[in-house]
């Protein structure tokens, strides 16, 4: 009996919505994570792009436990000499949720080609419509 290797052609991808009201950040971005990997899938390989199409809705009312609101910094370098940049996550949800969201979901994807083109199947919004009917997403729950 031989090994089973998916193949490229072989996957099929599937669309799912996870709805982040409520919910904690993190542990939406590790089911977002592990769903964009494939690790939710039999045929999954570490070497193998498997993975499905995420979208997660209403991530402005994702909850930070603990005092992270007012104690975690998200911190940037422009690029010129001293010009470190640093935003209080209070700060940050209120004026872009999707990119601590996307942020959150980048730390736990793998820094390698295939995960940076696992992020490319990565949808957030910040309310609850999303532009992806035609696509027939199904609803993820944990």
């Amino acid at each position: 009996m031989s090994t089973y290797m998916p193949k490229a052609a072989d996957i099929e991808r599937k669309w799912y919505v996870i709805d982040a009201q409520g919910k904690p950040m993190g542990k939406v971005a590790v089911e977002a994570a592990n769903i964009l990997r494939g690790k939710n899938k039999p045929v999954f390989v570490p070497h193998a792009d498997c993975g499905d199409f995420v979208i997660i809705i209403n991530c402005e009312k994702a909850v930070l436990t603990g005092k992270k609101l007012e104690q975690k910094v998200y911190y940037h370098h422009t690029g010129y000499i001293g010009h470190m940049k640093e935003v209080k996550y209070s700060t940050l949800m209120k004026t872009k949720p999707e990119f601590a969201m996307q942020h959150a979901v980048k730390g736990m994807i793998p820094d390698t080609t295939i995960g940076r083109k696992a992020l490319t199947r990565l949808h957030i919004y910040k309310g609850a419509e999303h532009p992806h009917a035609a696509q027939k997403p199904e609803e993820w729950n944990f």
